[in-house]
């Protein structure tokens, strides 16, 4: 039977504006970085996006190298769109990037303006639509000009590729740098995506959330749960089935150290007295002050969302509660 959204799925779902832009965020984000590629299950991946959508979660962020096969997370969401999500197209805000490698050669990776251009061709056609909401540049290149790089960006945008325009991995100077230049192009770019969480602060540190305020820009913010460390899933000990023991590229044993078990345990008793769990807690967190306009979550199951979806009325701390997160980490 053919999908049918939730009637009531713009009832509890917060959305605030991207920046000074008009482009309001849902307040949570889905991401397909994990769990959308080749090796997983299709049946759980329409059940993952049908319960975000259904739950007010509009937008969808993906890359042009998410998957086990990089470009399988772009065919597979592709797929849903056109068996299921198509018919909600303008009620869905979609996001890609390009920047890590590709494909093989001088041209499938970094920032040229061959790279950039192709590679947002062939994500649109792996997902079979005209446009993305949001393009991304994934990182910064050393050898590329930044004029080259934001040129590319403006031209998906004056092409009809993209509605606005994003950057990904920038520090706070490079980003002033990039809104220069694109601001002279009349381009619309509207959003930074960089690592955030409570134990990842590198965008205080390297002055990216303090100049995307100061320019108006939004900021989504990925990794949020630090790969899953911040929740209740290695309180005990590390779990066979978890990311650590699957796939260990992006989160090793070795990280989990009795210092950094301590750690989460006194985040988990913190959230414990909120009220929420400490992943509702550790998101909560990221959101906290405003200046982060929505948060990417992953998952691999359904109930992963719903349960992060609670965070919709909880976002505020008190000034105790946050001096003690900050004296453990």
């Amino acid at each position: 039977m053919r999908y049918a959204a939730a009637k009531n799925r713009y009832e509890e779902m917060k959305y605030s504006k991207c920046g000074e832009s008009g482009l309001k965020l849902p307040m949570i984000s889905l991401g397909l970085w994990h769990n959308f590629g080749s090796n997983a299950s299709y049946d759980n991946m329409k059940e993952m996006c049908f319960t975000a959508f259904d739950n007010g979660i509009t937008h969808f962020d993906l890359a042009n190298n998410y998957g086990s096969v990089p470009g399988s997370a772009e065919e597979n969401f592709g797929r849903i769109l056109r068996d299921d999500l198509g018919a909600y197209r303008d009620e869905l805000l979609i996001s890609t990037k390009a920047g890590y490698k590709m494909w093989d050669g001088p041209y499938g990776d970094w920032g040229s303006r061959k790279y950039l251009l192709a590679s947002l061709d062939q994500s649109l056609k792996r997902m079979g639509i005209e446009y993305v909401d949001i393009f991304y540049h994934h990182r910064m290149d050393p050898d590329t000009p930044l004029e080259e790089t934001m040129m590319a960006l403006d031209t998906a945008v004056k092409s009809g590729k993209a509605l606005y325009a994003g950057i990904s991995n920038y520090d706070g100077e490079t980003m002033k740098k990039a809104e220069a230049i694109l601001k002279e192009l009349k381009c619309p770019f509207i959003i930074n995506q960089n690592k955030y969480s409570i134990f990842d602060r590198t965008i205080e540190n390297n002055g990216l959330k303090k100049a995307a305020k100061e320019s108006g820009k939004g900021i989504i913010a990925f990794s949020p749960l630090a790969q899953g460390t911040l929740t209740d899933k290695y309180l005990n000990g590390i779990p066979e089935d978890s990311r650590i023991k699957v796939d260990g590229r992006f989160l090793s044993a070795d990280e989990l150290t009795e210092k950094k078990l301590d750690q989460i345990r006194k985040l988990n008793d913190i959230a414990i007295n909120r009220g929420q769990t400490l992943a509702q807690m550790a998101l909560s967190w990221v959101l906290r002050d405003g200046d982060v306009t929505s948060v990417l979550i992953g998952a691999s199951k359904a109930t992963q969302i719903i349960e992060n979806i609670g965070i919709v009325h909880k976002i505020e701390f008190s000034e105790e509660e946050l001096k003690m997160i900050d004296a453990i980490c």
